[in-house]
């Protein structure tokens, strides 16, 4: 995978890649990659999932894979993370803020929280 498809076209497209055996201090595994990449990282507990997951300069979103409900909710909370999807990813809706944790972003697109980002309040008196 990796490759450049359709160079004749002029685009950069790359063909969708997959990275097994990542560990957490592998480059890739500390990079928002913004294209076709999924790095697969193995855990043995739900705590080293978390810890793996929030052990990152970024947290834009995360998914959380399990049919226990309660485990679901406990593993959301816990992530470091703007979005949380749980068994779907990328599901979404205008009325919900979108922004990341720490350096993923910068305060929340979309909903009425994103009006504090846009525009400023002011005050003026004046005396007639």
């Amino acid at each position: 995978g990796g490759k450049r498809i359709l160079q004749e076209t002029g685009g950069t497209y790359v063909e969708p890649t997959i990275f097994d055996g990542v560990n957490n201090a592998m480059k890739i595994a500390q990079e928002e990659i913004f294209g076709p990449v999924l790095s697969v990282l193995t855990f043995d507990s739900d705590e080293e999932a978390i810890q793996i997951a929030n052990d990152t300069p970024y947290g834009l979103a995360a998914a959380v894979w399990t049919a226990n409900i309660s485990r679901a909710h406990l593993t959301a909370k816990a992530l470091r993370a703007g979005s949380v999807w749980v068994n779907q990813y990328d599901g979404g809706d205008m009325t919900a803020p979108f922004g990341g944790f720490k350096q993923s972003g910068n305060g929340r697109d979309k909903s009425l929280h994103a009006f504090d980002k846009y525009t400023e309040l002011k005050s003026t008196w004046i005396k007639l």
